[in-house]
């Protein structure tokens, strides 16, 4: 086997940076409490739009995206704690990305629904 086959050696990385990587993980965790918190108070809170569903619809993409956000931060903290082991580069993350586009998605369709069928009750 060559130094180049055999696979990295494991050390225990300096604590303060798994303690950061921890601190990035439960700050995505709370990020995704938070959307979750969103999607319960839009049904729960918003009157409803002129459309059928429309708070259920974007209270589901909330939650979904939410879970999404779980998902991602679990996969990114494992990766980052495997490279600080292993002494390789950090992996790129497609999370912030994915969080942008769909809180950007749910916004433009609250003031299309509210601009366009107004809120009942209001």
């Amino acid at each position: 086997m060559s130094e180049s086959d055999e696979p990295a050696k494991e050390h225990e990385p300096d604590y303060r940076f798994t303690l950061a990587n921890e601190r990035t993980f439960l700050a995505w965790i709370r990020t995704a409490l938070a959307l979750l918190a969103g999607a319960v108070a839009i049904t729960q809170l918003v009157p409803d739009f002129g459309i059928p569903h429309a708070r259920e619809l974007l209270a589901a993409m909330l939650a979904i995206l939410s879970v999404a956000v779980v998902a991602g931060s679990a996969l990114r903290w494992r990766s980052a704690q495997r490279a600080m082991r292993c002494d390789a580069p950090l992996p790129s993350t497609l999370l912030p990305w994915l969080l942008a586009g769909g809180v950007v998605i749910v916004g433009v369709l609250i003031m299309a629904f509210a601009l366009t069928y107004g809120v009942n009750g209001a």
